[in-house]
């Protein structure tokens, strides 16, 4: 086996997405990627097919959850069981298909030539994306940038990533959040506070509409109060001084993708 793939493992969390995920998998797997598949509480029976489908596929890890934890929890037994297997760094990608397969290759090169860094997929929004969406991302990026060095995080909200594992386990044992639809903006900022370098690759995604068998389980009340309530956290600690970032994100840099 190519010895990166020993270090570098794809992460999908998953609840509820059905024949999409299988799809994502498959894309990940066709690149010789070892995948580690957390089913967080599904009921949709995909927990059961990807039980069977890893007893024939060696490259192939399940964790199934008995109930629904969330997005960040789900990640943070994946990220365990990931280091159980001796991987250093995992790239999260939504099981929806949203995420780009064909660019899994630009990222893990990244973040090979930068170990101790963080790559963030910055999203290429097409027409399919909407426009609250779109405006979302702003939003967010906006708020992140009062708590980081503007333009350090490209994308606040995207979560097609490769983290390095261990200083990610750190940073979870330091908070109560991140467990849940938080995890994506709260994990960049607390990394960049923590001196890891963010890399912004540029990567095209797609918003599968419900007809497509498009799966989307964000709730605009819910989750905008948790991210609101997030950033409030994260502003308070550095006003007070009791959360004092490191030389976060200094030599940001924006790697282009490469055509494959």
């Amino acid at each position: 086996m190519n010895a990166d793939r020993l270090t570098h493992v794809v992460l999908i969390p998953s609840y509820n997405t059905g024949s999409r995920l299988y799809e994502t998998i498959a894309g990940a797997r066709r690149l010789a990627w070892p995948v580690i598949v957390v089913i967080d509480g599904s009921t949709d029976g995909t927990g059961e097919a990807l039980t069977r489908m890893a007893e024939d596929d060696p490259g192939l890890f399940t964790c199934i959850l008995p109930r629904n934890q969330g997005k960040g929890a789900a990640i943070l037994h994946g990220l365990k069981l990931a280091r159980s297997r001796g991987f250093t760094h995992a790239l999260t990608m939504d099981a929806d298909g949203q995420h780009s397969a064909e660019h899994i290759e630009v990222m893990i090169a990244a973040s090979l030539a930068h170990p101790d860094s963080m790559v963030l997929g910055l999203p290429l929004f097409d027409e399919s994306a909407p426009r609250i969406r779109v405006f979302g991302h702003k939003i967010a990026n906006f708020c992140a940038g009062v708590v980081t060095p503007r333009g350090a995080i490209g994308d606040s909200l995207f979560g097609f990533r490769v983290y390095p594992i261990a200083p990610l386990i750190r940073i979870f044992a330091e908070t109560p959040g991140m467990r849940r639809f938080d995890f994506d903006s709260e994990a960049a900022i607390r990394l960049c506070w923590l001196g890891v370098r963010p890399i912004n690759v540029p990567t095209p995604v797609r918003y599968f509409r419900r007809v497509e068998g498009g799966v989307s389980h964000f709730k605009y009340l819910r989750d905008n109060l948790l991210l609101i309530g997030m950033y409030a956290r994260l502003s308070a600690a550095l006003l007070t001084g009791s959360r004092m970032p490191r030389q976060a994100s200094t030599g940001v840099e924006e790697i282009q993708p490469v055509d494959r």
